[in-house]
């Protein structure tokens, strides 16, 4: 009997967490939309109560967790294992997974098994996808198949190496079409949401106008529905990564380094542990 009610009580806690329903209702009602990124059970556990509403598990944690220099190489199953832990700790927020490089680009199939994968074996909401409408038959078949996906335009760090670096996107008018033609493509084609990364904010708020789906911005202006943000970043823990987008909410770096730094002290000169804190 007990088992049985805290099974229950868990699929109550996750059937609590944010729709995808919901996310649209706050876009008609002009509430703005609050993401972040997240790849560790402790730290979603403190988004989440803080009242984010999309925990993103991003391929950035190929940066920020593994210490590459770019998004490409993290795995499907890299991404499965990270998302678990954000899932437990997540009792209001919304889910999402990055799908990475090559997980989606290869066939129609293949991103359709890796899709559902990440879904069944991490437990998340929904998965997020970069590109337009060369990806777009993907896209729909995930949809079909009935997998929630975000898109993601503009900058695509997975393209860094075919844009050859990080900068704005969309600048000259003929790019700026294409996006808002892939913008509307992916809303018709049913994606509950769309980032846009690096854009003018002129261009990301006609976008935002133009879809019905909510639009999150990251360095993309403040007409968009919410906007979303690297937590490692905004906490101030990655220092010398400084884009003109990014606002840092702490200084988290100095604060670990200083609290590091007494420990090390404390253990070389014997004074932990003490005797109240020995057994």
């Amino acid at each position: 009997m007990h088992r049985f009610f805290v099974k229950i009580m868990s699929v109550h806690v996750q059937n609590s967490r944010l729709t995808t329903t919901k996310l649209r209702q706050m876009k008609a009602n002009g509430e703005k939309i609050a993401m972040l990124t997240s790849y560790d059970f402790t730290l979603a556990s403190l988004v989440d109560e803080a009242g984010i509403d999309i925990l993103l598990v991003g391929d950035s944690a190929s940066n920020v967790v593994c210490g590459n220099s770019y998004t490409l190489p993290i795995t499907v199953d890299e991404m499965i294992f990270l998302t678990k832990g954000v899932v437990r700790a997540a009792r209001h927020a919304l889910v999402v997974c990055d799908m990475p490089f090559g997980s989606y680009q290869v066939s129609e199939e293949e991103a359709v098994r890796n899709a559902i994968k990440i879904l069944k074996e991490s437990g998340c909401d929904a998965v997020k996808l970069e590109g337009g409408e060369e990806i777009l038959p993907a896209i729909r078949h995930m949809i079909q198949a009935g997998v929630p996906v975000m898109g993601h335009l503009g900058l695509t760090p997975q393209s860094v190496n075919q844009f050859g670096g990080y900068g704005l996107r969309a600048k000259e008018e003929a790019e700026a079409e294409k996006l808002l033609h892939d913008a509307k493509l992916l809303d018709e084609a049913g994606c509950f949401s769309i980032v846009l990364e690096k854009i003018p904010a002129a261009l990301a708020e006609q976008v935002t106008k133009a879809v019905s789906c909510p639009v999150i911005g990251i360095g993309a202006g403040n007409g968009c529905d919410g906007q979303v943000l690297v937590l490692h970043d905004m906490l101030g823990l990655n220092q010398g990564f400084k884009p003109k987008f990014l606002r840092h909410f702490a200084q988290l770096a100095d604060q670990v380094k200083g609290a590091v730094s007494e420990y090390v002290g404390a253990v070389k000169d014997s004074s932990f542990p003490s005797a109240e804190e020995s057994y």
